[in-house]
């Protein structure tokens, strides 16, 4: 059959590619389909980490440490420089009512396997010395690792060309149709493409896609803005994020002020490999609207020089805000549609998605050749959609 091919997926980001390379390494004939160019969604506009502090005890947590694996195992798989670097974390914290949040996490997570600890002040300073004299303790992982997402999204493309998949830029789906024994896959150049197996990646589309095989799944696009400093000198041994960026991702009901809370706001600063400053970021639910914010950037920069002072001397050189794929039950998707077999879904990351790539795309291969997962996963399969649609139209 012309145009016929394993497995399509839908979506040339990074959960899509890791999806697709995974596939073809597994033997698979793979078409990749993407709306624009290699990256030019969510991957493309974000920030570069690999962080396990802050993710939930549980699933989240084993499948962060179980990517990170993977990745130290791509440095030399991919045959690319993905400028992968382990500096570890620190979580600050600068208020007395975060410090009993913070512990309970830090206990929660210790017993998942996590190398992580509370420093008292004299020891964080020692891995910190330009952090505020206000911070009065920190969490400490040497764990948290970083990449660069575009040479990872360059190496997984190379790669994954190398072993045969085919991408076609440009490509938007616009139909999908169940036939007898395969999918059928339309474009908006009017392209039929056929295959046993789909997997929609489609991050902040992928509730459209969704939509065209009948499945309701609630994903909306939540913004996240991100300032960018000229290249420094390193200001600490670690990479850092305040309280905050935990309990504006895990803890929503949690006290803060209107701004805060309005905007999602939590301190993250990262080290870029050329010696720029990530600073971030925000969790706003503004539909498609990647714009950036003066009131967003200056709440950014006003709790940036609150923590680090010595950042009221570097010049900021960019700014930029992305889309991240955020699920209305805060979990992710990963998994079959049980009333469309053989439609497979990789979503809801939000802003996990450079993290959990590695493993996403692992999961995805393993559940459609027929594997155990190395994780079990049910607790973030599609099919709770389906059981949810089911309970709400008998009652």
């Amino acid at each position: 059959m012309q145009n016929a091919y394993d497995c399509i997926v839908i979506g040339a980001g990074i959960i899509g590619l890791s999806c697709a390379y995974q596939l073809a390494k597994a033997r698979k004939t793979v078409l990749v389909l993407e709306r624009g160019d290699v990256g030019c969604g969510t991957s493309g506009a974000c920030d570069h980490m690999i962080l396990l502090q802050s993710k939930a005890p549980g699933l989240p947590l084993r499948l962060a440490m179980e990517s990170l694996e993977i990745y130290r195992e791509w440095q030399s798989e991919l045959q690319e420089d993905i400028e992968f670097a382990t500096r570890g974390g620190m979580i600050l914290i600068d208020k007395k009512d975060h410090m009993p949040v913070m512990e309970d996490f830090v206990k929660k997570q210790k017993s998942i396997g996590l190398n992580v600890e509370i420093l008292e002040k004299k020891y964080l300073k020692k891995k910190q010395p330009w952090v505020s004299d206000h911070v009065i303790a920190s969490t400490y992982s040497p764990e948290d690792s970083q990449v660069n997402p575009f040479k990872v999204l360059f190496a997984l493309y190379q790669a994954s060309s190398r072993i045969g998949v085919k991408l076609l830029r440009y490509a938007a789906v616009t139909e999908i149709k169940r036939k007898s024994e395969y999918w059928e896959v339309r474009t908006t150049a009017g392209e039929v493409y056929s295959a046993q197996v789909v997997v929609n990646a489609a991050g902040v589309w992928s509730g459209e896609i969704a939509s065209y095989v009948g499945l309701n799944l609630p994903i909306r696009p939540k913004r996240g803005q991100i300032i960018v400093t000229e290249p420094i000198e390193e200001i600490g041994e670690t990479d850092a994020w305040d309280a905050n960026y935990i309990i504006s991702k895990h803890l929503s009901n949690f006290e803060r002020d209107e701004t805060s809370k309005r905007l999602g706001l939590g301190f993250a600063m990262s080290r870029t490999h050329s010696g720029n400053y990530l600073i971030g970021s925000t969790r706003e639910y503004v539909g498609f609207n990647r714009s950036t914010t003066y009131e967003a950037l200056k709440a950014i920069t006003n709790r940036a020089v609150e923590l680090f002072p010595v950042f009221d001397k570097v010049r900021i050189i960019r700014s930029f805000a992305g889309l991240r794929p955020a699920c209305d039950d805060g979990k992710y998707i990963i998994g079959e549609d049980p009333a469309n077999p053989g439609f497979f879904i990789a979503t809801g990351h939000e802003g996990d998605g450079i993290a959990l790539a590695p493993i996403t795309g692992k999961l995805i291969s393993q559940l459609i050749c027929g594997e155990r997962t190395t994780l079990e996963i049910d607790a973030i399969s599609p099919a709770r959609f389906r059981v949810a649609s089911e309970v709400a139209q008998r009652n």
